[in-house]
């Protein structure tokens, strides 16, 4: 998505009304021009730290969605299981598109920085590049969501229903689910393209998203309350169905006779454990930016957030960070939870296990035979 540091500015000024026409424009900036000449108004600068943030932050999810792409591909290739073979092109495609969803946007706020940052009459509903790059967030912030409510929502029918899996779900029905997805995450993102709410710059003037802090509209809060009711929709889906696949899994398991097979068990609770690994980093990422675009919408609309506005700033702020992570971390669920390092994780557990267990039990011979010698000196 995109990596956000802070910013020099020493007040937030008011801005005159920026027209769409030549002269309006040249108006505000000799507005602009004059404030920032009497001192008034300072210009959002970046700092070079935060120039150095963007890109290690780029850099970092880079390098582990192309690790985590790699060792998917590889395992589909190799996959002979239908099951599985589905569940890992589901999880190519969320890869994907979190690398496509980090590298974009974060491209744009690389640019805003390397720009000297956005000049306050800039900073309008209007320009081209927000409407862009906030509407990239919509879109590739929905896209992890519904498809991980859509892998938690296979995963469960096959565990739990896996004759009535085998009949419905194919390969083919599994890409045109995909295409649903990302069609409906793009229509939810279009929105504003026909007045169905708007984006704008957010403070500190370094990322662009559906206006929640000032001048909100009818339209502005069903939109967010559009954007955060499907995204908490999803999650809550992905959490009842990943309960009850686990919940599944472990009876299945409890009423395992001996001599029955184990290997597909042990590939269903792979993909189980990996898909409660996303969802978990799912709500922690997304959750805070959902809940809080929300909560700032309507006390927005309502005028009700007065002073409380500086804290609402901070916290969609604090919100945006934490979802940018959601790119990086879901790489490593699959680098780190698959089943060859789960069991090397159990193995070397097992071992320290083992260990201690002997180190014990050489401590109690001599435990043993020094109370026997105590015993026959009295």
């Amino acid at each position: 998505m995109l990596a956000l540091s802070h910013f020099n500015c020493s007040a937030t000024p008011l801005l005159p009304h920026i027209s769409n026409d030549s002269v309006g424009e040249l108006e505000a900036r000799v507005a602009v021009e004059e404030l920032s000449q009497h001192g008034n108004l300072t210009l959002l600068q970046p700092t070079t730290s935060g120039v150095i943030v963007v890109i290690l932050s780029m850099t970092l999810g880079i390098i582990s969605n192309i690790v985590a792409l790699f060792i998917l591909v590889n395992a589909y290739s190799l996959q002979r299981r239908r099951t599985k073979a589905i569940f890992l092109l589901f999880a190519t495609s969320l890869v994907v598109t979190d690398f496509i969803g980090h590298l974009v946007p974060g491209a744009l706020v690389l640019r805003l920085y390397l720009s000297g940052g956005m000049h306050a009459e800039d900073l309008n509903s209007s320009d081209r590049m927000c409407q862009f790059l906030g509407g990239s967030l919509v879109f590739f912030g929905l896209c992890p969501l519904f498809m991980g409510c859509a892998m938690a929502a296979e995963r469960c029918l096959g565990v739990t229903k896996p004759l009535l899996h085998s009949s419905l779900v194919t390969k083919t029905r599994a890409k045109i689910c995909l295409s649903v997805i990302w069609l409906a995450a793009l229509c939810v993102a279009l929105l504003p393209c026909i007045q169905l709410g708007s984006y704008t710059y957010q403070d500190p003037g370094t990322w662009c998203f559906i206006k929640v802090l000032s001048d909100t509209a009818e339209v502005d809060v069903a939109f967010v309350a559009m954007f955060s009711g499907l995204g908490l929709t999803s999650l809550t889906v992905s959490l009842v169905c990943n309960t009850i696949s686990g919940l599944t899994l472990v009876l299945i398991r409890l009423r395992r006779q001996p001599g029955s097979q184990h290997s597909a068990k042990s590939h269903d609770i792979e993909m189980v454990v990996q898909l409660v690994g996303i969802m978990v980093t799912s709500c922690i990422c997304w959750c805070p930016l959902l809940i809080f675009g929300l909560m700032s919408v309507i006390r927005s609309y309502t005028g009700s957030i007065g002073k409380d506005l500086s804290s609402y700033q901070t916290l969609m702020v604090m919100g945006v960070r934490l979802a940018t992570w959601n790119q990086i971390l879901d790489p490593w669920v699959y680098i780190l939870l698959r089943r060859t390092v789960l069991h090397k994780i159990y193995l070397i557990t097992k071992c320290q296990a083992g260990l201690r267990a002997n180190m014990i039990g050489r401590w109690e011979p001599s435990f043993q035979s020094s109370e026997k010698n105590e015993v026959n000196q009295v």
